[in-house]
Order: C-alpha cells, then structure tokens, then sequence
C-alpha cells in the first residue's frame, strides 16, 4: 500500500499534517520561518556526522543541507520516510542522485538564490581593479598619502569580453552595459538572439581576448574549459587588459596569470576562486597588480536568505505534492513506462553529446526527431536526455523531466520536437540536428542489444557501438589508401585504434571515416592527419 503526504506526516494538536524536517547546515533564519510556516516541525541540528544522522534520518520527511553534511547512500536508505532532500545552494555533489532517485526522493536546490550577488562581485572587482581600491585603502591605512601612485582607469567605453553568458553572465553584461560599457562575449551555447536582447556580440574567444578591456569568466569548469584562458590567451590580451574570475578556480591556468603579472603581459587581475580551496598561502597573494577574495561570490546576506527561502519553499511544495522549481533529479515513473523509456535515455543523451561536441560555429535551433516506436510515447524524458548531453560540456545542471523546460529557457535554446510513426530501417531511431549559418550538425542513433549505437552522422550512414574514449572522424574524398593512411599515422603517435568504420556519402562523393582511439591526439597530431592528402576535415570528440 502507497501511503499519502498526508497520511506520512504526524498531526498537531489542531489536527493538521505536520512534516518533521532536518536542518543538518547553518542557513537563514527566513529559510527556517518559510518551513515552519505551515506547521512543520523543524529540528536543527548541525555538525552530525555520518553514522549521528544515519541512525536519526529515520522519520524525517526532508533534509536541508548546504555542502557540509552528505547525504550518502547509507543515509538515504536508512530513512522510511524521506520524501525530499533540498540544497540550500547550487551543487548536489554531497547528495547521492542515483540512491535517492531509486528511492523515489526528490532532491532540490537553488540555482537562481545567488545568481546577482555572483554578478555584483565580478563587477565589484572590476571596479576595484581599474581604480586600484585594495591598494589605496593598504596604503592610506598604513599612514602614507600616495594620489599619484593609484591612478586609475575609467570603465566608461572600455571593452568588456564575457566568457559564458549563462545566467551570471548575463547578469553581468547587463550591469556592464549600465556602465557604459561595450559589451562582448563568448558562449557557443547561446543563440545570437539572446545575446542581441542583452545587447551583447557573440565573438570567438580568439577576437575577444584580442579586443577586450576586461575579460570575466562566467562558465562551469569542464575538460573543455580547463585552463581555458592559459599562457596563449594571456599573451595575446592587450598590455592594459585586465583577467576577472569569479567562476570556479581552474579555468584561468594560475601559473600561467603569475607570470603574466609578473612579466607585465597584462594590467591586473582579480581572482575570487582557486583549484584547491580553502587556500591561506598562494603564489599569487605575493603579485602585483591583483585582487584576491576567498570565493565571496554567493557571500551576502540576501543570496543566503533567497537559497534558503527557495530550497524551503519547493520542500514545503513537494511534501504537498506539488511540482518543485528546480527539482534536481527525475521523480519515479510508472514500471511499464520505464522499462520500455529508460534504456532509450542512455541513445538520446549519446546523441546530444556528440552533436554538440562535432558542431561548429554557433549554436542555432535544436530540433529533435524521434522515429518509430518511440515516437508513440511520452517523449520528455528523452528530451530531457538529449538536454543533458547537449549542456554536459558546460553545465552543471541535471537535466531531467522536471526542469528541462526551465533549464532550455534558461540557456535561451530554441528546441523544437518532431515524431515519426516509422523509420525505413530501425524499429526506433533518435536524430538530433543543431542549426547554424554554416549548416549545422546532425547525429542519430538507436539502441541495439548492447546499448546505443550511433548510425549516421550528418548524413554519413556509420555504424559506432558503445565505447568509451575518444572518437576521431575524419571527412575525405573516397579513393582508395584513406583508412591506411590514418592508422599509419595514429601508429606512428602510439595511439591504438579500437574500432573503425567507413560511411558513404553519395550526393558529397566522399567518406566519413570513424575511428575510436583509447587517448586523446594533441592538436599537432590532428594537424598532421589534415595534411594528409584528400583529408576534407578532422574532429575529435569524447565519449
């Protein structure tokens, strides 16, 4: 028998469901009243550790934590009676997804609560940057009257190159553009739509590290963004530019920002998170010309009180059985829908992961074609699936049938749906097509008996089954010798091909070689295999 919210929670003395919640992390005192607005029954208690809170969860109907406490496996399965987990924060890296979504606990957090105070912070740093407000104020304070020494720079006309114009960065260049401002940024995820409604030019990295003033980092820390504003990059700035992060510690090669305020490459910089923190000692804090705060980007008093509010009130919604804002993890399905939807997830997440990865140029409509049996289903779950691996290079966020819709309308994607009662040769078939001015990307794939296979890509008809590594596809002319040619240079590099296959393409007259490879070639060795005779184009990707 399935109990109701209703029937899980106690009564108090009026009559009415009263919900016992766990607060495990310190948050606002608003976060506390919001829950016990309606009767709930709110315990505090911080600094548990593991083994306190596992033989305690029991009877709780929700957890609020922060990033202290984690929720683990252990934990989750102790309880009988959890219905939701809320972060009062961003990331859920302490909160187990997998035991709590097969134990049909909703985990939520806050991904807005602390969007301006993040925003506010890099413009803050701007400003102390180019008017040099640390300095002055250590000077001043140290008893010495120093005008001429700080000197500074007007940010009225100056140039702007926002890296990630996701939602903090957005918030950014619409502050910047109040500032008077010109406004540029990089972000191959968001249409040129978006950028013209916040009066933003879309440039590739290379223009803006050339043309900007400042340059601020607003994107997630990935393989792909690792490093991402590096030795080349800083050597390419103007003298006088000057480096913001405020997004995560590891985007802009810290050895490399040293030397290029000690060398003088560039103005100044202002660094808010690190790769290891927390961190007291750090060569930067002994470098001249840079602004160091220890992560203070969601550190005020109103970010803490709306994540805390937020998280307190989808709690509040989901124990009544109401839909929450930013559910983080997909609720349970029915067993039926599941068995016949759930292996298709894994095929409609390979194909959005590798189409983003091969495409080019920016990102335009999305359109995704489901042919076939599935098409007779609910397809949400699998729109949610090829979301996720469209963002999985960039974002954070987990996509699920909850929140895909909010997540897309977040990023600005224009997504549109199509459905097949039939494909001409799969039973059923998942296409995922990006638009863009050059013509844009198209990956299929179906499932087959072990797992997903991709079967054509822009049109070439291949045949690539599950695996793990790297994908190289070279496009060329079909003459024979080709596939030798590679594979006698990807000896060579001492990089072992684990498959390969050739598709056709009859209206181009040329091939599609497909190989997978156990390490990643270096951008010389994909500059070698261009210079390959009849070699059209060479892409990497990983999967």
């Amino acid at each position: 028998m399935t109990l109701t919210n209703a029937e899980r929670g106690t009564h108090n003395d009026q009559g009415r469901t009263a919900f016992r919640i766990l607060v495990c992390d310190p948050i606002a005192e608003d976060g506390v009243l919001a829950l016990q607005r309606d009767g709930a029954e709110v315990d505090i208690r911080t600094g548990l550790s593991p083994d306190e809170l596992r033989k305690i969860v029991d009877g709780y109907e929700a957890l609020v934590v922060r990033s202290e406490t984690k929720v683990t496996r252990e934990i989750i399965e102790a309880s009988s009676t959890l219905q939701v987990v809320g972060r009062a924060g961003i990331g859920v890296d302490n909160i187990d997804l997998q035991a709590a979504t097969e134990k049909g606990v909703v985990v939520v957090n806050a991904p807005t609560g602390n969007v301006i105070s993040a925003a506010e912070h890099a413009i803050a740093l701007m400003l102390s940057l180019s008017r040099h407000i640390p300095e002055a104020n250590a000077s001043l304070k140290s008893g010495k009257w120093e005008r001429g020494k700080f000197q500074g720079i007007e940010v009225r006309g100056k140039t702007l190159g926002v890296i990630g114009l996701g939602q903090v960065g957005s918030e950014v260049a619409r502050r910047a553009k109040g500032l008077e401002m010109r406004v540029i940024a990089h972000d191959p995820f968001v249409p040129e739509e978006r950028a013209r409604v916040l009066g933003v030019d879309i440039v590739p990295l290379a223009k803006l590290i050339e043309e900007s003033d400042f340059v601020t980092v607003h994107t997630t820390l990935s393989e792909g963004t690792k490093s991402l504003i590096g030795e080349d990059e800083l050597r390419a700035m103007k003298p006088s530019a000057r480096v913001i992060n405020t997004a995560r510690g590891g985007i802009v090669d810290e050895a490399a920002l040293k030397r290029a305020l000690d060398e003088n490459w560039i103005a100044g910089a202002a660094v808010d998170v690190f790769e290891k923190e927390p961190v007291t000692q750090h060569p930067l804090f002994k470098t001249k010309n840079i602004v160091v705060t220890p992560h203070l980007g969601a550190s005020t008093a109103e970010a803490q009180e709306r994540v805390a509010v937020d998280v307190a009130e989808q709690i509040m919604a989901v124990l009544a059985g109401q839909p929450a804002r930013y559910a983080v993890n997909a609720p349970l399905i029915p067993a039926e829908t599941y068995s016949f939807l759930a292996p298709y997830g894994k095929v409609a997440f390979k194909a959005g992961e590798l189409a983003v990865q091969l495409h080019e140029g920016q990102m335009g409509r999305i359109e995704i074609d489901y042919s076939g049996e599935i098409a007779q289903h609910d397809v949400t779950p699998l729109k949610a699936a090829v979301v996720g691996g469209l963002l999985a290079p960039v974002s954070e966020d987990h996509v699920n049938v909850v929140n895909v819709d909010i997540i897309s309308q977040r990023r600005g994607l224009q997504i549109t749906e199509k459905r097949s009662p039939s494909h001409e040769k799969y039973t059923s078939v998942i296409a995922v097509r990006i638009g863009s001015k050059a013509g844009g990307t198209e990956v299929s794939a179906i499932l087959a008996h072990d797992g997903p296979h991709i079967v054509s890509i822009d049109g070439f008809g291949v045949e690539v089954p599950p695996s793990e590594g790297y994908l190289l596809l070279v496009e060329n002319k079909d003459r024979p010798g080709m596939v030798g040619a590679v594979g006698t240079l990807t000896g060579e590099f001492g990089v072992n091909i684990n498959f390969m296959n050739v598709g056709n393409h009859e209206k181009r007259g040329g091939a599609l070689m497909v190989l997978t490879l156990d390490e990643m070639l270096t951008p010389e060795q994909l500059a070698r295999v261009k210079e390959i005779p009849d070699i059209l184009s060479v892409k990497l990707a990983r999967l």
